[in-house]
């Protein structure tokens, strides 16, 4: 009887070391490219994200195909021809974050997201300060990266270069709950 009563309250003290993991999994990504001759915009809000906040890790997943373009001929051509989502079928993101903040405390936090972004098979390190948010024992983060197809080796062709820009900002919303 001894033995099952410490077995429950390892468990429970285990349980309480993993309750700091905090998960979505609909997540909200969204891109803007902008230029003279036409706005393209594109979200999914099926992003699956784990935020870690004893090590200050997060991650970031998302299927290149949940992007929902306003025009349908956008989204086949995003798919088909730039990210190529058949052979490249998600996008990643690893990394951690740092803060000067408590952010177990409520309130907004500002931090800086450090990690490998992956995009069309190729890794490129990013560095952001975003915002998270505390409140009601939820997480919140916010934030924009810009970015570039040639960061990723996007080929766009020259017919179509006047119509997307050399930069794209990237939204990112996510709400946390304990998992």
């Amino acid at each position: 009887m001894k033995k099952f009563i410490l077995l429950v309250v390892g468990m429970m003290a285990f349980q309480g070391i993993q309750a700091q993991k905090y998960i979505t999994r609909s997540g909200y990504i969204k891109f803007y490219s902008s230029t003279p001759v036409e706005d393209i915009e594109a979200a999914s809000n099926q992003a699956s994200s784990v935020l870690d906040v004893d090590s200050k890790q997060l991650v970031f997943q998302v299927l290149m195909n949940s992007f929902q373009f306003e025009k349908a001929l956008m989204q086949e051509h995003f798919n088909e021809n730039y990210v190529e989502s058949e052979k490249y079928p998600k996008g990643t993101f690893t990394g951690n974050f740092t803060s000067n903040e408590d952010i177990s405390n409520e309130g907004q936090h500002p931090i800086v997201v450090k990690g490998k972004l992956n995009i069309h098979g190729v890794d490129h390190m990013v560095s952001q300060t975003m915002t998270l948010t505390k409140k009601a024992g939820e997480y919140f983060l916010q934030g924009k990266v810009v970015v570039s197809p040639a960061m990723f080796k996007i080929n766009i062709p020259s017919a179509v270069q006047d119509k997307i820009g050399k930069d794209i900002e990237v939204t990112i919303k996510a709400k946390y709950q304990q998992r």
